[in-house]
């Protein structure tokens, strides 16, 4: 039985991480000079800039669902 509740443990803290990793990185489709995230689109080449990420309201309703995710993991 306690082996069973050190797994379940784990593998809450492994999808907390998981969860915590996906919402913070930065670049989550590099495809040359361009990286994509969940917030914000970069360009690389002459000069380094950045963008917000588009208004479409499906990365609208993923980027609150992150935000949610996270607040109710840690409570």
């Amino acid at each position: 039985m306690l082996l069973l509740l050190l797994g379940i443990i784990v593998l809450h803290v492994t999808v907390l991480v998981l969860l915590f990793v996906s919402t913070i990185v930065n670049q989550w489709l590099v495809n040359g000079d361009h990286a994509s995230d969940l917030w914000q689109n970069c360009t690389t080449g002459a000069s380094f800039y950045c963008l917000a990420s588009s208004s479409n309201e499906w990365l609208q309703s993923v980027q609150a669902m992150m935000i949610l995710s996270v607040i109710f993991s840690v409570l």
